[in-house]
């Protein structure tokens, strides 16, 4: 009994800590699918073009490899266009990508339209 006891006030204590822990969550991330090293992610409203600060100064190295993924900070949930860009100077577009709290989100090859060169 008095064991059972001492459990049930552990996780009572040890609770409130996994609640904010959950709620808190890893953030939004993105995921590079693509098939080339990123250096430049913008994300503006979707249909605008009010591009925000460049994400991939939120990485180490300042790039986002293939497979890699990205926090995205100072976003909202919600519809965004995103620009691309690459080390050789490559830039795409990508539309209408939905963002959610605490959710990864990724892009592909197939994904990038308008690239210029």
């Amino acid at each position: 009994m008095r064991r059972t006891l001492i459990a049930i006030g552990i996780l009572l204590v040890a609770m409130p800590g996994a609640a904010l822990a959950q709620a808190k969550g890893k953030g939004i991330r993105l995921w590079n699918l693509t098939t080339e090293t990123i250096s430049g992610f913008q994300l503006s409203p979707a249909g605008k073009t009010d591009w925000g600060p460049n994400q991939c100064l939120n990485d180490k190295d300042k790039e986002v490899d293939h497979d890699e993924r990205l926090r995205i900070t100072g976003v909202e949930p919600g519809r965004y266009d995103a620009k691309v860009s690459y080390p050789n100077s490559r830039q795409c577009i990508v539309r209408d990508i939905e963002i959610r709290a605490d959710a990864v989100f990724s892009i592909a090859d197939k994904d990038l339209k308008d690239c210029t060169k």
